[in-house]
């Protein structure tokens, strides 16, 4: 909603008109009711300009999916869809949209445009991303967060789709950057993608197996039911400080299951 006001848009509202200012936007058919003099008061309008980021690192591509579908997503396949998604709805609105995607560098920027040949072009750097199989190993979040901010010097809504792992788990760093993103009033909405089944509640059948890192490659062999309480109650505590972090900072935070359904998500964001 624009915070200014003027003459050329949506009506807003009457005021009382005050001797001296122009009689141009008196409404008279309003005189002739009420025998007094008021002015028509209209709602400027203004373009929005909404920038995404998408994390493309390796822990984003779990759970392994073959073919992806609306179906049957990992966490990419989720990130890629909502802002294909969103992207539709501010294209219709004329909106500007731009795109940010990063893992161990920062792969791709495009400023914010609203012309159909960027959208186009957005359009394809997304499908590229969803059929990628070749990624990076780490990343390290806050780093590439900070330079998308230094980017984006109007103010913007800017959406991040991440499940904020990465491979140095320095988590002051993280939020000083997620703070960063605030700046100059910018209005940030975080889905947090996270397979709720396996990286919250360490849902694995009690027989060895081996656990890799997607990142580093490092692994670790044992029965998942040795480990799962300590792990859930250290990944609580990590979603937990991120909620609590986000709040602090005025960030909307968006617990996300990816496998659960997507148009109920999405929907569920948009209604709100």
């Amino acid at each position: 909603k624009s915070p200014f006001h003027g003459f050329s848009a949506e009506f807003a509202e009457h005021k009382i008109y005050n001797p001296g200012e122009s009689t141009k936007h008196i409404d008279w058919k309003l005189f002739a009711k009420t025998d007094r003099l008021y002015t028509k008061r209209y709602e400027d309008e203004t373009n929005l300009r909404c920038h995404m980021i998408l994390d493309n690192s390796a822990s984003m591509y779990y759970p392994e999916v073959k073919q992806l579908s609306i179906e049957k997503l990992n966490k990419i396949g989720f990130g890629v869809l909502s802002i294909a998604a969103l992207m539709q709805v501010l294209k219709k609105q004329r909106d500007a949209v731009g795109l940010s995607i990063y893992s161990d560098a920062y792969n791709f920027h495009a400023a914010e445009k609203s012309s159909e040949r960027h959208f186009q072009m957005l359009y394809s750097k997304l499908n590229e991303v969803s059929k990628n199989t070749s990624v990076s190993q780490t990343t390290k979040t806050y780093t590439y967060l900070h330079q998308i901010a230094e980017k984006i010097h109007r103010r913007s809504l800017i959406f991040l789709f991440s499940d904020m792992f990465q491979t140095e788990t320095e988590e002051t760093q993280l939020f000083e950057a997620l703070r960063h993103l605030k700046y100059n009033k910018h209005a940030v909405v975080l889905f947090h993608l996270l397979d709720h089944k396996h990286e919250l509640q360490f849902d694995f059948e009690n027989t060895p197996k081996r656990f890799v890192d997607v990142e580093t490659g490092t692994h670790i062999d044992l029965y998942a039911d040795n480990i799962k309480n300590a792990y859930n109650e250290k990944v609580k505590q990590y979603q937990e400080n991120l909620k609590l972090k986000c709040a602090q900072y005025g960030i909307k935070y968006i617990g996300v299951d990816i496998g659960s359904n997507f148009s109920q998500v999405l929907n569920a964001f948009m209604i709100e």
